[in-house]
């Protein structure tokens, strides 16, 4: 079966992705390590023997480089609905974290003590049909918020990738209503042409 003109261009696009060539060679799951490694090295986010939960893990490129910057005391906790390849240093747990069953496996294994970072690259699966898809994404941010006031110890962080478009403003300013400091951040590995931008919440205090 023949590839479509598009396919073929973005195969090309990603292959010739200077941050594909990167990942492979620094031995890397992902080109989209590198949006965590500039939000890391701009927001100073994660530290050493920090407690990190990395939600919608899969492929597992943010958990990956998380465990080197939290080291040995710390902890990555990472989740996704599909399953990844075992990674050094990382708790996994399979399952949809809006499902009980597996939201308190999650709580369980974080344990009291809290998480110190949330980190989400979770996207929907894209239709291209913006009436769709907008919605999607700004859902899976709101239940990253959700789990962030769940699991985070005061002072703590979010990293979430949002698409800018329709409820994306909202979505900030609720943001805004648990963390003292938001930023938007728009990585150079992000696309350009990519509505994606992150946003870089911290300084987490709880509304309850």
């Amino acid at each position: 079966m023949a590839r479509s003109k598009s396919s073929t261009r973005w195969l090309k696009e990603h292959f010739d992705d200077e941050y594909v060539k990167l990942s492979q060679k620094e031995g890397y799951r992902s080109r989209a390590i590198y949006k965590l490694k500039e939000i890391q090295e701009k927001d100073r986010l994660i530290t050493q023997g920090m407690t990190v939960v990395d939600l919608g893990a899969a492929p597992g490129g943010w958990s990956q480089y998380a465990t080197e910057l939290v080291g040995t005391k710390g902890r990555v906790i990472a989740s996704d609905i599909l399953p990844i390849d075992p990674l050094p240093f990382v708790e996994f747990i399979q399952g949809d974290f809006t499902e009980d069953s597996i939201l308190n496996e999650l709580l369980e294994l974080i344990g009291n003590d809290k998480a110190n970072v949330v980190i989400s690259d979770m996207a929907p699966n894209l239709s291209g049909n913006d009436a769709i898809d907008q919605p999607g994404s700004v859902y899976l941010c709101e239940l990253a918020l959700d789990m962030s006031q769940r699991i985070l110890a005061p002072g703590g962080a979010m990293v979430v990738k949002l698409f800018q478009g329709v409820g994306s403003d909202q979505y900030i300013e609720e943001v805004k209503r648990s963390f003292r400091q938001v930023k938007i951040r728009k990585p150079k590995a992000s696309r350009a042409r990519s509505r994606e931008v992150y946003v870089v919440a911290t300084q987490y205090f709880s509304t309850n």
